[in-house]
């Protein structure tokens, strides 16, 4: 046979084994899944990332006949639990609940080993969380307008807490730092908890905390919410305005959770799993459960999902950037 018909053999071969792929990738998610699945966490127990992932895993778990089993991982951020999700096969079986922090922490680390738009391939967006304004009552000033006011006349007179530096509570924070241009002195702690306990006890102001972890002190009295983070007010709190609406129009700010898979996982198990958690969300007893979180859900596709993550990473890479935050 002469190199001439070889060639043309090969390029034969080639186009079919081409063809192939997409008949052999649509097989693959038909019978997906066919042993258990992997959903790591980069946090411990008991937090709202695990909570919605084990949420989650069990829907799927039901839905799809094989076993979803959360796995927490965490330390340095979450980014221990991201990295081990970054070196697994890209076949559906190994599934990160990425949040926040990983986003902020693509920028905030500077020997990160991830990449996220290169190293994941993004699957559902599952919840966004606004973050609360809480404020104690002893704090020298009763609105938005007061702190700012207070701020400007006393730098770095103002306190507030957060769960850690480079935490997605201390950048809300940061953020409103930067567009209502004031300076507050940060405290970080480690955790939400000790800084809700620091912020009770009145040796911080203020803090910009979650909506689950919040809620319970603003219905107690303990804790004053001034404002809720995101463009619209929240259920939960219905009359607590939002910064858009006193005087903040750019600050538009929501804690997120979603599901991502390595690079290389077929596109077509990935809308699988996007449509069993669609249909999740639209049960009316998971909408129950979520309300109390203040958990909103806006239905989306990979692809909006993944623009979406790309658009949070330059956001947070602007504010680490205007801050000089590092916690290396």
């Amino acid at each position: 046979m002469n190199k001439t018909i070889q060639r043309g053999y090969k390029r034969i071969l080639g186009s079919l084994a081409l063809s192939l792929i997409p008949m052999t990738m649509s097989m693959a998610s038909d019978t997906y899944p066919e042993k258990p699945v992997r959903i790591v966490v980069g946090f411990s127990a008991g937090g709202t990332t695990d909570v919605l992932a084990r949420l989650v895993g069990k829907e799927l778990s039901e839905t799809l006949g094989q076993s979803f089993v959360v796995e927490n991982k965490p330390g340095a951020g979450s980014n221990i639990g991201t990295e081990e999700v970054k070196r697994a096969k890209g076949d559906g079986y190994t599934l990160l609940m990425m949040a926040i922090t990983s986003t902020i922490n693509q920028s905030l680390y500077k020997n990160v080993k991830f990449d996220i738009n290169k190293d994941f391939d993004p699957v559902v967006l599952v919840a966004k969380i606004p973050n609360v304004l809480i404020v104690n009552p002893s704090a020298p000033f009763h609105s938005v307008s007061e702190l700012v006011d207070y701020a400007k006349a006393n730098p770095e007179k103002v306190i507030y807490g957060s769960s850690g530096s480079g935490s997605s509570i201390h950048l809300a924070a940061e953020l409103f730092k930067q567009q209502a241009g004031i300076d507050m002195l940060h405290i970080p702690f480690n955790g939400s908890a000790p800084a809700l306990t620091a912020l009770l006890g009145g040796q911080t102001h203020l803090n910009f905390e979650n909506m689950p972890a919040a809620a319970p002190h603003i219905r107690s009295g303990k804790l004053k919410a001034f404002a809720v983070t995101t463009a619209q007010r929240s259920d939960t709190f219905p009359d607590v305005p939002t910064l858009k609406e006193l005087g903040y129009p750019e600050y538009n700010l929501s804690s997120w959770f979603g599901l991502v898979a390595p690079a290389g996982t077929p596109k077509e198990i990935r809308e699988k799993i996007n449509q069993v958690v669609h249909n999740m969300l639209k049960k009316p007893d998971v909408q129950e459960k979520l309300k109390g979180l203040g958990v909103v859900f806006e239905p989306n596709t990979p692809e909006q999902f993944g623009q979406f993550i790309s658009s949070e990473i330059n956001r947070w890479s602007d504010v680490v950037k205007q801050g000089n935050i590092s916690v290396d």
